[in-house]
């Protein structure tokens, strides 16, 4: 396994993002509290950047202020709550402090059914402003409430937003919907991810343009730390056990949090368990556990004591999780193996390294672990997130899944590389010797300006949505293992995409969104080169793929000549050996068409006549389609063979 970050990025220690203003608001905050008056406010901001508190200020101003009579808070599950404690404001330099009624935090110990009549209790109580609740309370609440006016003058503010959905069988989003369009209730949503990672949206087209949006970039707020220096994603890829290939992946002076497969994935042995102790050995020897606290102390094989926090097993975990909610410093604890917690809402900021095995199930999952280690603190000026990904075998019948794995794995990074890359803004270049007007302006020739609001909206707040919509989609995913032309992916399989996502609009329309999302995906990570003619004249290039572009020469004609998903094909080359590209390339190659088990009899036979006359195989990059359909059909009867082969033992 090899050492080497797929994305780097570096930062300048501003400070900014952490320094508070006047009213103790963090940048962040102050840009949603400047939208405070809106009715429906749609928060994007990444984990650490203070949404618990910028909501808080909203909040109080909207019943000081506002008419709003009761606020209540709801986050995805009962941990979460504590990030909406009693917080002292004033003495920072706002009005008012934040204060919870401890009769109305539910998201204390207790059952379900107490706590959906303390919330209907609380919404026609005269006592009690503020309510913190589960996701599962309001919705339970919302289906015995008859009347959605009874959030009349109500804010309802959505922690984790993402957990909400459009789709029909979403509780939660039909709740939202409803009250939305049936009730004067105030609503502000809330989510550190800036997609969800599959098919459904979170609000409806129509929903969603009622929102005033404030969006608060991941590089803003990494850039604006006082000690975060850099973030590296990589991948590490094994063949067998995982627990086998720990040791080329796992570094124990580093803070930790390791996230141990689910048992239904390949990855998994099946036994978590057992795995976890596989991981305790792979970090040194176990000394003892306190009875106390639950931590397991350590040894590594530098000879330093180690805290180790357990939280697969279920004997104990109230005792560890409880010990960790209470952690003081970095020296409290040093590595976490966990399943499915310490990802969402949870606060260890001495983490430096997030170690994941095996592709997680969502974009927005993956999102939520990179957040773990994303926050600034003192110990640490490097934060890494390493994804161990199954190479596929091709002695294994499951070659497509971990096929699917690694494509998964390869878009999450060039994802998170495009959030986390600085903000540019794309225009029009109308004459040669026009200059760009901001700082982050990139002037492109021949590039088509956005002829409908429409069009302008989705360039300006949908983009990396629109994004993720492209890398999750199949045709894409198979035309980068495959290393398909631009051509054939910047004019079909991305338009493509752009239809499905957005039905509505013209082909001019498609045409013009798919260029943007083209090009600000190519620019994202071109890499800078300043030269100086002979003249001491400075002159900028972009090194895009194997390119080198005059900034002042940018062209689209010249920026869709590239495929903007090289340089992930580039990355499974070198990382990934050549027996396993092949049957990467095999698989693909065996899935791209849908053969009946006629026209591959056919095909078969169309092939040995090729051959016979051509003296040489038929070719997938044939500009005949008669000779591609053959190619492709000779892989997928080479598939069916080894498949049958490997049923027969």
């Amino acid at each position: 396994m090899k050492n080497k970050n797929v994305v780097e990025v570096s930062y300048h220690q501003t400070g900014k993002s952490t320094n508070t203003n006047e009213l103790g608001m963090r940048e962040m905050q102050a840009r949603v509290y400047q939208h405070r008056n809106s009715k429906y406010i749609l928060v994007k901001a990444p984990p650490a950047s203070g949404k618990s508190r910028a909501l808080m200020f909203v909040a109080l101003d909207k019943l000081a202020n506002q008419g709003v009579k009761k606020v209540i808070v709801a986050v995805p599950e009962r941990s979460i709550g504590s990030s909406f404690k009693d917080t002292d404001l004033v003495k920072y330099g706002f009005y008012e402090d934040w204060k919870i009624n401890s009769k109305y935090d539910l998201t204390t110990n207790g059952g379900s059914e107490r706590k959906v009549k303390r919330l209907k209790e609380f919404l026609r109580a005269d006592d009690g402003r503020i309510l913190i609740c589960t996701h599962a309370t309001l919705r339970f609440a919302y289906q015995e409430i008859e009347d959605d006016s009874e959030f009349d003058n109500v804010m309802i503010a959505i922690d984790e937003f993402h957990h909400v959905s459009s789709d029909d069988s979403s509780v939660l989003g039909d709740a939202l919907r409803n009250i939305m369009h049936n009730s004067e209730a105030h609503v502000l949503a809330m989510t550190g991810s800036y997609f969800r990672g599959d098919s459904a949206p979170i609000l409806s087209p129509m929903d969603e343009q009622q929102f005033d949006k404030v969006a608060y970039t991941y590089y803003e707020q990494l850039d604006g730390y006082q000690y975060l220096k850099s973030f590296g994603i990589d991948y590490k890829f094994y063949q067998g056990r995982y627990t086998d290939a720990l040791d080329e992946a796992l570094d124990t002076s580093k803070k930790t949090i390791i996230h141990i497969p689910s048992v239904n994935s390949s990855e998994s042995t099946k036994d978590k368990y057992d795995e976890v102790d596989r991981i305790f050995d792979a970090i040194g020897d176990v000394d003892h556990q306190d009875t106390k606290t639950g931590v397991y102390y350590i040894k590594n094989k530098d000879g330093k004591m180690l805290k180790v926090a357990d939280l697969v097993n279920e004997d104990g975990r109230e005792k560890i999780a409880e010990y960790l909610r209470t952690l003081k410093g970095s020296e409290d604890l040093d590595i976490i193996v966990a399943l499915n917690m310490a990802k969402e809402g949870f606060d260890w900021p001495w983490a430096e390294q997030a170690l994941t095995i095996g592709y997680r199930r969502s974009l927005t999952e993956i999102v939520q672990i990179i957040g773990r280690v994303t926050r600034d603190s003192s110990n640490k000026n490097h934060a890494q997130f390493t994804n161990m990904i199954e190479q596929p075998d091709a002695n294994d019948g499951e070659v497509q899944y971990a096929v699917n794995q690694i494509l998964k794995a390869i878009t999450v990074s060039l994802l998170m590389e495009q959030v986390l890359a600085p903000e540019i803004h794309l225009k029009r270049r109308k004459h040669k010797d026009q200059k760009p007007t901001g700082e982050t302006d990139i002037l492109i020739k021949g590039l088509k300006e956005p002829s409908t609001k429409r069009v302008q909206s989705i360039i300006e707040n949908d983009l990396p949505d629109l994004k993720a919509a492209i890398l999750q989609d199949e045709s894409v995913k198979k035309g980068i293992m495959a290393n398909v032309n631009a051509e054939v992916m910047n004019k079909e399989l991305v338009p493509k995409v752009v239809m499905t996502r957005y039905p509505d609009l013209s082909n001019d329309e498609i045409e013009q969104v798919s260029q943007y999302a083209i090009a600000d995906t190519i620019l994202r990570h071109a890499k800078v080169e300043t030269t100086q003619d002979d003249k001491g004249n400075s002159n900028q290039f972009l090194r895009m793929a194997d390119k080198f572009i005059n900034v002042d020469q940018l062209d689209i004609n010249l920026i869709e000549s590239i495929n903007p998903f090289q340089r992930a094909y580039d990355v499974m080359s070198q990382d990934i050996d050549s027996n396993t590209l092949r049957i990467i390339e095999r698989s693909i190659d065996a899935h791209k068409y849908d053969f009946t088990d006629d026209e591959l009899v056919q095909l078969y036979k169309n092939a040995k006549v090729f051959v016979i006359e051509n003296g040489r195989h038929p070719s997938k990059e044939s500009n005949n389609e008669e000779e591609v359909r053959m190619a492709y059909a000779l892989a997928k009867i080479e598939e069916l063979r080894v498949r049958r082969s490997q049923a027969n033992g």
